[in-house]
Parts: C-alpha cells; structure tokens; sequence
C-alpha cells in the first residue's frame, strides 16, 4: 500500500468512497467553468463594446480586463487567507454568488462607469473561487492522484471558454453584448445555492503525512515558496503560460473581426469550438498520461509541460503572422489546446508544493501571478502597442496584429520556467506533503 492509499484508508472526516470524492470534484469543476465563462464573454464582446463606447483599444483593455484583474488580484491574497482558516465551502458559496451578480449586472450597464463598477465587482467575487476551490479538492485526492484531479477540475476552463466564445458570441450577435452577460450570470446563482447545500467541508490536510499545524502568517508562506524553487519556478511556468496563452486569446476574436471582416458570431463560431473540442481533448489527454505510473514522478510532470509550451510557441506566432483565415484556424487548433494543457498539473505541483495550511495562500499566489501577467499586463500592454503602432489613424488589424506578434513568443519562457522546476522538484514535494 503505498504512503498515498494508506492515507485514504486512514481519514474518513470527509464523505467516504469514490463517489463522494468524484462529486466533489465535479462540482468545482462546474464552478470553475462558470469563473472562466464570466471571464471569457469579455473578450468576445470586446469590439462591439469599444465601437459603442468609442474607446482605443487600451481604453477597453483598461476597462474589460485592467479593472478586474486589479480587485481580483488585490482581494485574492486576504481571501486565501480566510480559506486556509475557515470554511472554505461557504467562502466558495458566497463568492459565487457575488461574482454571478455582478456579471448579470454588466448585462445591465447603460454606460462606461456602470460597466465599469461591475466588472470591478466581478473581480472581487471571483477573488474568493479558485484558491477555495484548488484547497477543497486537495483534500479529496492524495498527492499522487491530485495531477489527475486537477486535470479533471481544469476541465472547466475549455467548457467555460466555449461558453464565453461560442454561445456568448450567438447571444451577442442575436440580442446584444448585453444579452451575453445575463444569459451567463444567472446559472452561478443556482450553482452556489448547490455548493452550499450539497458540498461537505472536509478536514483540512486529512491525505497527507506532514504534521499538520495552524495556518502560518502571509509573509512565512511567501518566504516557504521563495525558498523552495521548484514552487517558485512552477507558479512562474503558469503565470507566464497565462499571460502567453490567454493573453494572445484576450483580442483574437477582435483581431478576427477586424483582419477577416467577421461579425462578433461569426468569431466566436471559430474559437468557441476550439476551445469545447480542442481543450476538452488536452484536458482528458493530460489526466490520462498523469494517471499512469510513469507520471508519480514530478519531474515528468514539468518536463512535459515544458515540451509543449515550447512546441506550441510555433503555432501561436503564426496565427497573427498569415494572412490566411484557413491557416490561422488551423494554427489555432494547434495552439489552443496547450493553453488548457498546463492549467490542471500546473495547480496540482503548487497544491503538492505547499503544505496543507498554505494551500489556498499558494493557489492565491499563483493566480495572482497569473492574472497580473494575463489581465493586467497582456491586454493592456496589446492594447497600448496596437494604438502606438496604429499611430493618429486609430487601431486597426495590422495594428494589433503587430502587437499580437511580439507576445507570441513569451511561450519559451514559460517552457523555461518548467524545466528549472525540475532540479528540486522532488526533494521540495517531499518537505511539503512528506511523499512523492
């Protein structure tokens, strides 16, 4: 019986059985859905809102993007703190209920400050989800099956994108933008009614061999990660994979409309697909390879990550470098499953990297990494290039494609990032969780 089966064998606070633990996981995988769909339906609707508010195009990265990510990273750090102190179902609950308001009332925006003050909103919701979410999970599946779990979880990142794209997009195109954002808001009320009432808490770090102890202040878990490298490097593989992958994903539906004289349906038609084929094909294809044996080895783990990171980097540059709408959906194809390939082992090596009184604070640290780089400084920094390349005439295709050029290669640096990951990744698992 290896350290990890013992483990199970030995706790039963937590609902007993395969399918308590699989419900679990379903259900936070269906709220991670929502968090991402949320999220996404901004940039599907990105032109037609920046044509009615007649802004640049770092004005909407300004306002769809810069404006949540500043509340969501700023609040994602006290949040965590109080998911790995207190209950993190209601934490979750409440979180999700909150950020699903505020996305049905940018469908109720008349204005610039009124769109503006409920993404803000958003942000702030969605500060409490994830980090809850990854911390939950951890403590229904063992280290060596949290790869797998959380593969599963990071399902609801393609789902979520295909929502945001693809049915946001027909929405759009048939009754509004506005019409996208209460068509996608109103479901998350009904799911943190349901995480509530039907999700157990369970006892916090129940799989693992580490002496569990009180949750220890901000500044030690920052120092534990700082000291621990592989950590280090695995949350920077993410973050950068972040701000390559989604960063690029930010405005290729509006680089679509404007290069290939696509409606907002028609846009969200080529990448909803995609990402509800292509990512839900990389995702099941990940949790398949990291549930065989060869794969208990975290080494593995990154190095893969980091192949294709780097191979993928080739697709992503030609996307906005072809005139060819036939070639740029096929590198797209290419492309786009390796933005969801990295979510679930990337979160998984930070649950296994961290002790289990430091996991919703590391998850945080991440995703603030993440989101910085994704929300932050893509969009705003696409969006600055384009206007600065498009000069007085105002942005254009060729302008923003010029500045979608110059991020497609980031995708090495992230590879980088998982390849240092794996000089100390096994000795630093170990000091975390007590087993690889």
């Amino acid at each position: 019986m290896t350290p990890a089966t013992a483990a199970i064998a030995e706790q039963d606070s937590a609902p007993a059985g395969m399918t308590g633990r699989w419900y679990v996981l379903g259900i936070m995988m269906l709220v991670y859905t929502i968090s991402i769909a949320d999220r996404y339906v901004m940039s599907t609707v990105l032109e037609p809102i920046r044509l009615e508010l007649k802004l640049t195009d770092s004005g909407i990265a300004f306002l769809t993007g810069v404006s949540l990510a500043l509340f969501y990273v700023t609040l994602g750090i006290p949040l965590s703190w109080v998911a790995d102190r207190y209950n993190r179902k209601n934490l979750l609950a409440a979180a999700l209920v909150a950020w699903s308001v505020m996305t049905a009332f940018c469908g109720l925006s008349q204005g610039y400050w009124q769109l503006l003050l409920a993404r803000i909103g958003v942000g702030i919701g969605e500060a409490g989800g994830t980090p809850a979410c990854n911390s939950v999970v951890a403590d229904y599946f063992p280290a060596d099956r949290r790869p797998m779990a959380m593969t599963v979880f990071a399902l609801g990142a393609p789902i979520g994108a295909w929502l945001g794209a693809d049915m946001a997009g027909m929405v759009a195109h048939a009754y509004g933008w506005r019409a996208a954002f209460l068509a996608l808001g109103v479901p998350g009320l009904v799911m943190g009614i349901i995480v509530y009432l039907t999700i157990k808490e369970p006892q916090r770090g129940r799989l693992d061999r580490i002496e569990k102890a009180d949750a220890p202040p901000i500044r030690k878990t920052l120092r534990y990660l700082w000291q621990h490298k592989a950590a280090f490097h695995v949350i920077m593989g993410g973050g950068v994979s972040a701000f390559w992958g989604w960063g690029l994903m930010w405005f290729t539906p509006t680089f679509l409309q404007r290069m290939y004289g696509l409606d907002v349906g028609a846009a969200g038609a080529i990448v909803g697909p995609i990402h509800l084929v292509a990512g839900i094909g990389a995702s099941l294809l990940t949790a398949w390879m990291l549930s065989r044996p060869a794969f208990v080895d975290p080494r593995r783990i990154v190095w893969l990550l980091a192949a294709v990171t780097a191979v993928a980097t080739v697709p992503s540059f030609m996307v906005y470098w072809t005139h060819s709408l036939g070639t740029a959906k096929l590198m797209l194809w290419l492309f786009i499953p390796a933005i969801y390939f990295y979510i679930g082992p990337a979160m998984a090596m930070v649950q296994n990297l961290a002790p289990c009184r430091m996991r919703a604070m590391a998850i945080a640290v991440s995703l603030v990494a993440a989101n910085v780089l994704n929300l932050i400084v893509a969009p705003q920094g696409v969006g600055w290039l384009s206007d600065h390349f498009a000069g007085p005439a105002g942005a254009d295709a060729a302008s923003l494609r010029s500045a979608l050029l110059i991020l497609a290669p980031t995708g090495l640096w992230a590879a980088f990032h998982y390849w240092a990951a794996s000089r100390t990744i096994v000795a630093d698992q170990k000091a975390a969780v007590g087993y690889v």
